[in-house]
């Protein structure tokens, strides 16, 4: 398939042989064209106004706010060096910049809603990285403070010697039909607020597959049992770090039993009614927007693109 989620398409080589070589980062750090992109409490910089682009800093930039945390190295492109860096540290890290109005830190949903499919890639890799690095400090296995390596690829104990590597979690988001009729659902939470509904999903169980976590998952929500399972398209959702793995479903019966644990409502759709909520005429039914994998799964059965 030709279709590119929002949050794919990172065009950096992700240099995983330099990252190996401890000299070469070193160098890549302090080189004067090497360039960095901030984020404070996982805010990315962007600049410019209706439609930003990913504010990139240089070497000398970064070396004037002082700051000791190590960076990301996200990859090479045309041959420069890019990275990543929390300046959540700085009381006011804006001020701290010098920048004028037109640079400011956003929610990385917000952001990628304006950027090109590229920088909203290379937005997902460093939110995703930087947020695992806030939360994996301490070693799992002996508890000592852990250290950054291979340009943060990995974190290491300096006591025990366990290696520590980014994760990614499996999520089966899957669309469930039966015949011109599609199973959507409202989790208790956001969406409750919202009036939205959409695909059910999941995270998939250890020894568990694909196929195996969409039948598990919809029978679990929704009660409903599935029979063939065929796979869409992925996207990666660096909040904080999922892999969104996108499927079409076949149900082989109709009674919903809703998990009232898990889910404020699911329902049977018609498709008429799909139609007309992906075109903003449906007053009964919201379904997300095209920055998530749940609107083209929704969109490609209503159009009839799947069966």
């Amino acid at each position: 398939m030709s279709l590119v989620h929002t949050f794919a398409g990172n065009p950096l080589d992700r240099a995983d042989a330099e990252r190996r070589d401890a000299a070469w980062l070193a160098a890549a750090v302090a080189a004067d064209n090497s360039q960095f992109l901030l984020f404070a409490k996982l805010n990315v910089l962007l600049n410019g106004g209706m439609q930003p682009e990913l504010g990139w800093l240089s070497t000398e930039t970064i070396a004037r706010l002082g700051i000791e945390v190590p960076p990301v190295l996200l990859g090479i492109g045309s041959g420069i060096a890019h990275f990543a860096i929390d300046v959540s540290a700085l009381e006011d890290p804006e001020h701290a910049l010098g920048l004028n109005d037109d640079w400011r830190f956003q929610d990385c949903r917000m952001a990628a809603m304006a950027l090109s499919d590229t920088e909203a890639g290379i937005v997902a890799q460093a939110r995703s990285q930087l947020g695992w690095h806030q939360r994996h400090q301490f070693c799992g296995v002996c508890g000592t403070r852990t250290e950054q390596l291979r340009g943060g690829h990995v974190r290491k104990c300096a006591a025990c010697g366990a290696e520590h590597f980014p994760r990614t979690d499996p999520v089966a988001i899957m669309l469930i039909s039966d015949g011109d009729d599609c199973l959507l659902g409202q989790p208790k939470g956001p969406l409750v607020r919202t009036g939205m509904y959409s695909a059910l999903a999941g995270f998939i169980d250890q020894g568990e597959s694909i196929e195996e976590a969409v039948r598990r998952e919809v029978k679990e929500e929704a009660g409903i049992d599935v029979g063939a399972v065929r796979y869409h398209s992925s996207q990666p959702w660096p909040f904080p770090s999922s892999l969104m793995i996108g499927c079409h479903g076949l149900a082989t019966s109709r009674d919903i039993t809703i998990d009232t644990a898990e889910m404020a409502d699911v329902r049977w759709c018609s498709r008429q009614s799909v139609l007309q909520a992906l075109a903003h005429d449906n007053p009964d039914l919201k379904v997300p927007g095209p920055i998530a994998i749940a609107h083209h799964l929704i969109k490609a059965w209503a159009t009839g693109e799947v069966d």
